[in-house]
């Protein structure tokens, strides 16, 4: 059966994560994070105990999400269309948390279907400890008369951006981020890519997002875990390995609208927002 949109509220998992240092530190280096960033990246530097950047929650935070609950679909279609997190302090260097996921809309873009799926961790005593939100726009599902879902109006402020960091990434960044979990062949097999219309395979939506993380993260909270809240972006544009990304941000208070560009000046995350502790 096509996409069904009376799927909504339905529930998968709880599904159980576990993780180590090890872990940790393959994500850290996989969104580019290097020497000068060792709290991250290394778990034996004297007077450095090691910490986890709080992206690494799309990786051990997405668990139990029901997909075969919600009809059936080309997976060739799928489309990663936006991500969020949102923590309730920093992520341990080895945890163990369950993960319940939802159906929280199925909007009908008539093109498509928009599908938002929401997880919720815990750990081992019940104590919340993080929450994840991914939609996928899926071609060709759409025409089922349904809702269109909000329309977010999102502009940046018209101002210069109050900080803007630039990270380059590697040629070969999608072959470290890929041993993180996504072993989509999209990232790696020039012939599987050449079939998408890429003339080469591209990075990671989440790579991206996580570079960016990385960004807010020094910029925003000093390098500090426990300040960093929450972060929302929409992919807008896919990223080449060893494209150079620019992240813009402007700040109110405890809060950031950033946007993501590469060196060309596309907008690769879109309408992206951050909260934060100072």
């Amino acid at each position: 059966m096509p996409i069904d949109p009376s799927a909504v509220g339905q529930t998968g998992g709880p599904v159980t994560r576990t993780w180590n240092s090890k872990d940790a530190l393959l994500y850290a280096v996989g969104v580019g994070a290097g020497t000068d960033e060792l709290p991250f990246t290394t778990e034996n530097t004297k007077d450095t105990p090691q910490q986890v950047l709080p992206t690494f929650a799309v990786i051990v935070g997405g668990g139990g999400i029901p997909f075969d609950k919600i009809g059936s679909f080309n997976p060739a279609m799928l489309v990663h269309g936006e991500q969020r997190i949102e923590l309730m302090g920093p992520i341990p260097v080895d945890g163990e948390i369950q993960t319940t996921g939802r159906v929280a809309n199925i909007w009908d873009k008539g093109k498509g279907a928009v599908v938002e799926m929401e997880c919720e961790s815990v750990d081992k005593a019940g104590n919340p400890i993080m929450k994840t939100m991914m939609s996928v726009f899926i071609r060709g599902e759409g025409g089922f008369d349904g809702e269109r879902g909000p329309s977010v109006k999102f502009a940046v402020p018209d101002r210069a951006a109050d900080h803007e960091v630039t990270y380059e990434t590697r040629e070969d960044q999608a072959l470290t981020y890929r041993l993180s979990g996504d072993r989509n062949p999209l990232h790696s097999d020039p012939s599987f890519a050449a079939i998408g219309g890429f003339d080469r395979p591209i990075l990671h939506g989440l790579c991206t997002y996580g570079f960016t993380g990385r960004a807010l993260l020094r910029t925003l909270c000093g390098g500090d875990p426990a300040k960093f809240k929450s972060m929302y972006g929409r992919f807008s544009k896919p990223v080449m390995p060893g494209d150079a990304l620019t992240i813009a941000m402007w700040v109110d208070g405890n809060e950031c609208i950033y946007q993501t560009k590469n060196q060309n000046g596309d907008v690769v995350i879109d309408q992206g927002r951050c909260t934060f502790e100072s």
